[in-house]
């Protein structure tokens, strides 16, 4: 797959002055409940109405889902409000059964673009659509498992494309549901800077008081819209009730968030802009060279326990070293995760010399 304006052609159709907003109860519970999100969004910023049908948890036992049953609502709710509509699809049934309600977008959720097999099934079921899919990235960090689910809809001739960023899991303790991991997207834009890219803030978030945060970080990356889970009645939500919003705040939230320039043609800003441009390319070059002399200080050591025949890795070390550099970043500004996630990659590079030692 190659990048082309193409890509948002689909995108550009709605002929928006804002971000796209797709937005909806996380579950359609009942045919009351999706119609009257429906209207409540009908006068916001709303293009798009979203509602998860099928909703297989983490778990059994929990509300999963209506099934095929509201997608009549979701046809109703379009019937009755213009917005177009969009749910998620898991399998080839699914897309049948999405087709025959007149759906307008498809998403493939995270734990299906794990799945190659599963993905390659759902983009053959749609092939000869013109229905457009939204691939949300894989639960885990993998950009190319990400753009690989994408590609898999291109070749089977799907060119209405475009992908939903919801975070990444993780095993560490984090103030998000799933940690944003911004660099990933920012990785798959710089490869296809024309592919439509769509913020889900509600499953990185896991909770209502991050949303607004997230979108105008979103916005401040030039993403191109925002799939915002909404019910008139959160706390009492079926299912994910803590990362709702009500349509009264999202409408709110559209008109607070600020939609940023990409580029500038003031001439004093582009002269400061390139001057500090110089500072940061130079402290990088600076960065790169403390690295390297560190990376050999690590050879050495690895020289050092290879003939004394002593384990590379030392999990006592290791954790004065997390402690210790947590401690000096105190009062700096720099965030806690910011550090954890430096000296992981400081110290796996510094395994893998160790390793390396002849």
């Amino acid at each position: 797959m190659e990048n082309s304006t193409k890509l948002r052609g689909w995108l550009d159709k709605f002929d928006l002055n804002h971000p796209l907003v797709i937005a909806g109860p996380c579950s359609a519970e009942t045919e009351e409940q999706v119609l009257k999100i429906a209207h409540q969004l009908k006068n916001t910023d709303t293009s798009v109405l979203r509602a998860g049908i099928w909703k297989p948890r983490t778990r059994p036992g929990n509300f999963e889902g209506v099934g095929s049953l509201g997608l009549k609502w979701l046809q109703k709710a379009k019937e009755e409000t213009g917005l177009m509509t969009t749910t998620e699809v898991a399998n080839p049934i699914h897309v049948d059964l999405a087709l025959k309600h007149d759906v307008d977008i498809l998403w493939i959720g995270a734990r299906t673009t794990v799945s190659p097999f599963m993905i390659q099934e759902i983009a053959e079921a749609l092939k000869g659509t013109d229905k457009t899919v939204l691939v949300k990235n894989p639960v885990n960090p993998d950009l190319a498992l990400w753009l690989g689910a994408v590609e898999r809809f291109y070749k089977q001739g799907i060119e209405n494309l475009g992908v939903i960023h919801r975070g990444f899991s993780t095993y560490d303790s984090s103030e998000y549901r799933n940690i944003p991991e911004w660099q990933i997207p920012i990785d798959l834009q710089n490869e296809f800077p024309d592919l439509p890219l769509i913020l889900d803030p509600s499953h990185i978030a896991g909770r209502r008081d991050l949303i607004f945060e997230l979108c105008q970080t979103a916005l401040d990356l030039n993403y191109d819209g925002l799939m915002v889970e909404t019910h008139y009645d959160p706390d009492n939500a079926w299912s994910d009730a803590k990362q709702q919003i009500t349509p009264e705040t999202l409408d709110k939230y559209t008109i607070d968030l600020k939609v940023k320039n990409k580029v500038s043609s003031n001439e004093d800003f582009n002269y400061q802009l390139k001057k500090l441009r110089t500072k940061i390319d130079k402290i990088d070059e600076n960065l790169v060279e403390l690295l390297v002399k560190r990376m050999q200080v690590a050879d050495d050591i690895g020289k050092v326990k290879k003939e004394h025949n002593v384990s590379i890795l030392q999990p006592e070390r290791w954790k004065q070293i997390l402690e210790r550099m947590i401690s000096l970043s105190e009062g700096s500004g720099l965030q806690k995760d910011f550090i954890l996630n430096v000296y992981k990659a400081i110290h796996q590079e510094s395994i893998a010399h160790q390793k390396n030692i002849k």
